[in-house]
């Protein structure tokens, strides 16, 4: 074997060997690029974060609820009764009024497998998984396994000219004496809708005021929803869940070409009607 064909034999040998010596900040810093960080403040499990000193919560969501839909399964709309709609919405609302009346379909983006978003996952009839840190309630929810974050660490908004958009946006939660109070913003727009064709605009926010009754076997929710787009001042509606604690969530992926059998999906209804 020739020297040079050795030293390169040596240098392919010792290679990830190097590599290993490197420590795990200097791989970290070789990845950087790749890796979405936020420099000014640390992850919501960042130990630091979530070892520092805070005042202890007045309660815990971790647990499995159910939406409370014994007054009717109509319950999981946000109404009647309904703010002003004005603009787009108007028209969008009285359209859909029309078709529900007709028994008609009117923008089933749910049943064509679009997110649920902000607010109507929390209303979808399936439990959700809600896990509460210190610094941030995770939720999972049993419908297509959408999944939700309320920071609790103090952090600012996302800049607006760099977030992007996601269907349950950006809540960010603290607490007012027994209440949690989670505000929402950047949520998605395309194919979005609340109740019955509703749409939102980006100016759509949302704000829960969080409560635990009962011992805490019950989940109080106040929605107070704005949209200078849509309706005249704040939507509001209050919605309670059940503590279910012999229930687990498990995987669920949304297929159209299931949704294409379901009646209860435009797609099925067409498809019963061929």
């Amino acid at each position: 074997m020739s020297r040079l064909r050795h030293l390169a034999l040596i240098a392919l040998i010792a290679a990830p060997a190097l590599t290993l010596a490197q420590t795990a900040a200097e791989r970290r810093e070789s990845l950087s690029r790749m890796i979405p960080q936020h420099l000014e403040f640390p992850g919501a499990l960042a130990p630091e974060n979530l070892n520092a000193e805070r005042p202890e919560p007045p309660f815990s969501l971790t647990g499995t609820w159910f939406v409370d839909l014994s007054e009717g399964f109509g319950n999981f709309r946000y109404g009647p009764p309904y703010p002003e709609f004005i603009g787009q919405a108007k028209e969008d609302y009285e359209e859909g009024q029309r078709a529900r009346a007709e028994g008609r379909g009117y923008r089933d983006a749910i049943g064509q497998c679009y997110p649920a978003g902000i607010p109507m996952i929390m209303t979808r009839v399936w439990p959700i998984a809600m896990i509460q840190l210190p610094t941030v309630i995770f939720m999972v929810s049993n419908f297509n396994n959408s999944f939700r974050q309320i920071f609790l660490d103090g952090r600012e908004y996302s800049d607006p000219d760099y977030v992007i958009y996601t269907y349950n946006g950006e809540s960010i939660g603290h607490w007012e004496g027994d209440t949690l109070v989670a505000d929402t913003r950047y949520i998605e727009t395309y194919n979005h809708f609340i109740d019955s064709g509703i749409p939102i605009s980006e100016e759509f926010r949302m704000q829960e005021r969080i409560r635990l009754l009962e011992d805490g076997e019950v989940l109080e929710i106040e929605h107070i929803m704005t949209d200078p787009n849509g309706w005249v001042g704040e939507w509001r509606n209050t919605k309670s869940w059940l503590r279910v604690d012999y229930t687990d969530i498990n995987e669920v992926e949304c297929l159209p070409d299931l949704n294409d059998n379901l009646p209860s999906t435009q797609a099925g209804q067409e498809g019963l009607s061929r």
